[in-house]
């Protein structure tokens, strides 16, 4: 049976000396029960790395939203061991294993861009 796991957005921070860098993820994904999916987000111009400070949120409808990941790949308390970051080539990946129904929610990136701590925002990646 077919059913909606995750609804994605992904958000994009960027700001700046370079206010053309934007942050790019898939605008949706789809997984079935049980099964991995792998969010990516990176830059318009450039590599992420570990200091444009990668963090995730979730934000499940109807609910405020919450960190999954920060500072690339740490998971804050009481977010599950299926949730994982890390940085592949030049994108912050958020692979999600095990995909239950309680995981539909959009998603969204955050990056650092400059040393003022500034941010904007992109669109979120749809998963379901």
């Amino acid at each position: 049976m077919a059913w909606t796991v995750l609804l994605l957005r992904l958000l994009a921070y960027s700001s700046g000396a370079d206010s053309q860098t934007v942050v790019v993820q898939e605008p949706s994904l789809s997984v079935s029960p049980g099964g991995k999916v792998t969010l990516t987000c990176g830059l318009s111009s450039g590599s992420v790395s570990s200091s444009n400070y990668p963090f995730r949120y979730q934000q499940i409808l109807g609910q405020a939203p919450c960190t999954v990941i920060y500072n690339t790949k740490n998971r804050p308390s009481g977010i599950p061991d299926s949730f994982s970051g890390s940085i592949s080539g030049n994108k912050v990946t958020l692979p999600i294993t095990g995909a239950q129904p309680e995981d539909e929610a959009d998603y969204s990136c955050a990056l650092n861009m400059d040393s003022f701590y500034s941010n904007s925002i992109d669109r979120p990646t749809l998963i379901h």
